[in-house]
């Protein structure tokens, strides 16, 4: 589980559609603060969309022994397609299939930071 969330912090932050959607299963579900429940190729179009570049900065890797659940603490520089930067702290909480993919990812952060200039970003391109 740890490579694969290296891998797919490592694709995030490439901004690789192809590279992170290899990492899913193909009815795999992405919940998001700021974009809902979404399936993953939908989310990652959407967000890369959004976005001008993203730099991470991992803090930490957690699992637990016996369970196909794991863990990702991290920050995360976010360059909106606008220009404007936002940081924040982010916790990824992965479950995976029998086939080692993502089958659901939840990404908790507190948008307070964020929301003000995505929502402007989202309301420019009106």
């Amino acid at each position: 589980m740890e490579r694969l969330i290296h891998e797919y912090l490592q694709a995030l932050q490439a901004a690789s559609v192809e590279r992170l959607l290899a990492l899913f299963s193909p009815d795999a579900i992405v919940h998001s603060p700021l974009y809902g429940a979404q399936p993953a190729d939908i989310f990652y179009r959407n967000l890369f969309r959004d976005s001008a570049a993203s730099y991470i900065s991992l803090q930490g890797i957690y699992w637990q022994e016996d369970t196909a659940k794991a863990a990702a603490h991290f920050h995360y520089h976010w360059t909106l397609a606008s220009g404007e930067q936002t940081l924040f702290e982010v916790v990824d909480l992965f479950e995976f299939d029998y086939q080692e993919k993502i089958s659901s990812l939840r990404i908790l952060y507190d948008t307070a930071q964020t929301r003000p200039a995505f929502d402007r970003q989202q309301n420019q391109g009106r």
